[in-house]
């Protein structure tokens, strides 16, 4: 058996955060980990049933108001129940973030209501498309156009590694509408626009192609062509006038992402330690249980101190987030710190398992899989230690 359930600790702690935890927990073990461990082998994506389950829980709209029938909870609950379902399955603890009010922010007060209640209801379920094939680290080099025609935007251009975007209710896509000048930022001149669609569909004018991935199975990743594609202007998110702020709205989006990230890759790490306390214990060599000798217990001893080290911090990132407290450079050491740890515990939890640890036999190489991506996506760790030193340590005029 695994472990108790982790407590929320002082001073975050609640009856109602240790309650929703404690369903999480429930819902992961009972719920995501069977279909976990009967698709993630073959590649095959969350059935629409455990969608409707997690939604009923809750789970789309845990940051959306409770007027708008979403669970009214900031970033600490939003971030502690993906770590469990990550423990499960990291790509259902990813779901979660293609709701929780994303691609509703419209001009239109009655139709953002109305997108708002869908989030909640896991009936507006999105995909992000930011990147392209030159421009991943550096988003201000995105080069989708939109070229205005009339009361619509015409779009052109390719964007890459959008996760769920067949299968989603909406694509939420940054484009550039206008060149910057040569005294603006780089950024000048970008919008977010909204690509509504039916599922497991693309619209006249997108065209896609699956990437093969070496894991975050679950929901297929894909290559988008955007090829005279018309976006209603009003679609732009922000409205008509919100060009300006495009840019600094996602990097905002993504410091609550990256703390997402650090949970789910805390979640992923602790899935490596509880799965080879179980290992550690049925493997016997030289007739004990593996898990009798010291260099054996001394590793799952530092892999299970290093899960809580991670932990704490990102509680605390997300704590701050709530409090509403500027915190780029915190969520990027967390994220940095909190996925580089889970890439090295999965990696020793495979160690721990030996041979057995190098076979799909056994869960913990979906778990390093999993984590490893998560030294990757929404930063890597290299713009992450960029994000730190530039807040840490100014540059010479030289530099």
């Amino acid at each position: 058996m695994p472990p108790p359930i982790p407590v929320v600790p002082p001073p975050y702690h609640s009856p109602e955060r240790e309650r929703l935890q404690a369903q999480a927990r429930r819902f992961a073990a009972e719920r995501v980990l069977p279909v976990a461990n009967e698709l993630d082998p073959v590649k095959g994506e969350i059935p629409r049933w455990l969608l409707e389950e997690m939604a009923a829980e809750g789970y789309f709209g845990i940051t959306v108001p409770t007027e708008h029938g979403g669970l009214g909870l900031g970033a600490f609950e939003y971030c502690m129940v993906a770590e469990e379902l990550a423990r499960a399955w990291m790509s259902v603890a990813s779901i979660i973030a293609r709701a929780q009010g994303a691609g509703t922010g419209v001009a239109d007060e009655a139709r953002r209501h109305e997108l708002l209640r869908r989030s909640a209801r896991g009936e507006w379920i999105g995909a992000i498309a930011l990147s392209e094939p030159d421009a991943g680290s550096d988003l201000a080099g995105v080069a989708t156009r939109a070229e205005r025609d009339g009361d619509a935007f015409v779009l052109t251009g390719r964007k890459r590694w959008t996760g769920n975007a067949k299968a989603a209710d909406f694509i939420q896509v940054l484009v550039r509408t206008a060149d910057p000048g040569p005294d603006e930022r780089r950024s000048a001149g970008l919008a977010t626009l909204l690509v509504e669609k039916q599922r497991d569909s693309f619209p006249e004018g997108l065209t896609g192609r699956p990437i093969d991935k070496i894991g975050y199975h679950g929901f297929v990743t894909w290559d988008l062509e955007f090829d005279g594609l018309r976006v209603p202007v009003a679609n732009q998110l922000g409205g008509e006038n919100a060009d300006e702020g495009a840019f600094a709205s996602t990097q905002q989006w993504l410091n609550i992402a990256r703390v997402h990230t650090a949970a789910r890759a805390v979640g992923l790490a602790r899935a490596a330690v509880e799965d080879s306390i179980v290992y550690l214990q049925e493997r016997r060599q030289f007739e004990h249980p593996i898990g009798d000798f010291q260099a054996v217990r001394f590793k799952l001893a530092t892999m299970a101190a290093r899960v809580e080290q991670a932990r704490a911090f990102y509680q605390h990132v997300a704590h701050l987030i709530d409090l509403g407290q500027p915190c780029e450079r915190e969520a990027a050491m967390v994220k940095l710190l909190a996925t580089e740890m889970a890439a090295e515990v999965t990696g020793d939890g495979i160690q721990l398992h030996g041979g057995n640890g190098y076979t799909t036999e056994h869960r913990v190489e979906r778990h390093w899989r999993d984590a490893r991506l998560t030294t990757i996506f929404e930063g890597t760790s290299e713009i992450q230690m960029k994000i730190v030193a530039d807040r840490l340590l100014p540059r010479s005029p030289l530099g």
